[in-house]
């Protein structure tokens, strides 16, 4: 850099001090100031390019001598200025791309599910425009800028990955719009007809190709023997699976394929926890803002039976075992789309208010289909409560990578026999589905016994017995 000023002040000179001799010969006179101090912020604007502003951004000593760190710091901002611009824009200025944004570090590609714009709709920047359906979550791509939407780039149930250019939009049709809105739309959805047109001219080409491809249509059938279809019957219908059900049903699988399952029951009566509801429902919700349920007591049971078994709370990675020294509990919520299943961090450091909480937004987030995938990575145990439904008993099945998965089933009122006599109780069966491989009976039967003296006198929680 200072080579460059020393030959362009040098060019300029008469005398050939500049080229060998210091900076600080500079200090002759202040027209030689001004003159250095003009030519370095022509050479730093000629050097900036796309960087109109550089100027005002140089800052040149006052005085003799050149503050070089100030010239770095110019460029370096100027570096950041120019990496710092939208990935949507086109080289013509006036339209954009709407681009598939980043999904995730373990997801690659998605499905795009559905448009929620079409072509020749105005759409406002950060608008959701279409939805992208992953393994895991359903994720919105928003619109970068303000405008009208001039053509769609890929079809609905189309594969694409992030960076994908799935849509256009036009600025300049802002001002037509608002000038004439009646007379944007059917400018926009004027190609529509020609892209039918040339669709149904592919599809008489295709009728009309030579019968010679005919005889390779039986091959067809011969590959599908590894995937057998049931052949069509009256009143039926084909609809293809959703990402978000053939993941799980290939988790399900993995399951079912890798651990040693084995599900141990027991019964716990629900009479004291009930009772302590009942009671402090109200100054609960007075204080907290939210509701007392029963899924915080089982959580703050796992939690504390979890303590008493640290096996349960590991995991097997080839030939080690992972202990895991926090707790992070998952919870499964069935949703129209498919099970997912929300973690709730650190949770031996909740109380009840914070545990319900956390389960209140889930609830609403996996509603919403707003669930992100860092909120449902990870977990140490799941809790799925099929009570909810009705269920009397089940075998839940092992959520990967965990080891254990606890079910909770529907409060049904037994006869019971307490101190003698028989009387009814609010009962409910609960099961502990666990990977035989790295957790045995024993300690099995001891954690579900413990969630059952929890769950039944939660005191235990306050003298920690």
């Amino acid at each position: 850099m200072f080579g460059v000023i020393r030959r362009r002040v040098g060019s300029g000179s008469p005398s050939p001090l500049f080229l060998g001799q210091s900076v600080q010969k500079f200090r002759s006179g202040p027209s030689v100031t001004a003159r250095v101090s003009s030519i370095v912020e022509k050479q730093i604007a000629f050097h900036s390019g796309e960087c109109g502003n550089v100027r005002s951004l140089c800052h040149i000593s006052p005085g003799p001598c050149i503050n070089s760190k100030s010239i770095r710091e110019v460029f370096r901002q100027e570096a950041t200025m120019q990496t710092w611009r939208r990935p949507f824009s086109s080289d013509s200025g006036d339209s954009v791309d709407v681009v598939v944004p980043p999904l995730a570090e373990s997801i690659s590609d998605g499905t795009l599910a559905k448009f929620l714009k079409r072509p020749g709709d105005r759409v406002n920047i950060d608008e959701p425009i279409a939805q992208i359906e992953t393994d895991k979550v359903t994720i919105d791509v928003s619109s970068p800028e303000s405008g009208v939407i001039l053509k769609l780039l890929v079809n609905e149930g189309d594969t694409v990955e992030p960076g994908n250019k799935i849509a256009i939009i036009s600025r300049s049709a802002d001002a037509t719009t608002h000038v004439a809105p009646s007379e944007t739309t059917p400018e926009k959805a004027a190609p529509q007809p020609t892209q039918k047109i040339s669709e149904e001219k592919k599809a008489s080409k295709a009728e009309t190709s030579p019968v010679t491809e005919k005889p390779k249509a039986p091959p067809a059938p011969q590959s599908s023997h590894s995937e057998p279809q049931l052949p069509p019957k009256e009143r039926e219908r084909r609809v293809p699976m959703t990402r978000l059900r053939k993941r799980v049903a290939t988790r399900l699988k993995d399951s079912q394929n890798t651990f040693a399952l084995l599900t141990t029951f027991n019964e716990v009566d629900m009479t004291n926890l009930m009772k302590l509801r009942a009671d402090y429902k109200d100054a609960f919700v007075e204080k907290h803002g939210v509701k007392l349920g029963l899924m915080s007591g089982f959580i703050k049971a796992a939690v504390n039976a979890l303590q008493y078994q640290p096996i349960v709370n590991a995991v097997i990675d080839g030939d080690d075992i992972i202990y895991r020294d926090y707790i992070d509990i998952s919870v499964a919520v069935g949703t129209s789309k498919g099970l997912v299943v929300p973690v709730i961090r650190n949770a031996d450091t909740m109380n009840f208010a914070e545990i319900e909480k956390q389960i209140n937004t889930y609830a609403k987030k996996a509603t919403n289909g707003t669930l992100s995938i860092d909120e449902m990575a990870g977990g140490t145990l799941t809790i799925s409560n099929g009570g909810v439904y009705g269920s009397l008993l089940s075998t839940p099945i092992i959520n990967p990578p965990q080891s254990a998965i606890l079910g909770m089933h529907s409060i049904v009122s037994r006869p019971m026999v307490v101190g003698g006599n028989v009387v009814p109780r609010p009962m409910m069966y609960v099961a502990l589905t666990y990977d035989h491989r790295i957790i045995d009976g024993r300690e099995a039967v001891f954690f579900l016994r413990r969630i059952k003296d929890v769950v039944e006198d939660p005191r235990r929680l306050l003298l920690d017995i």
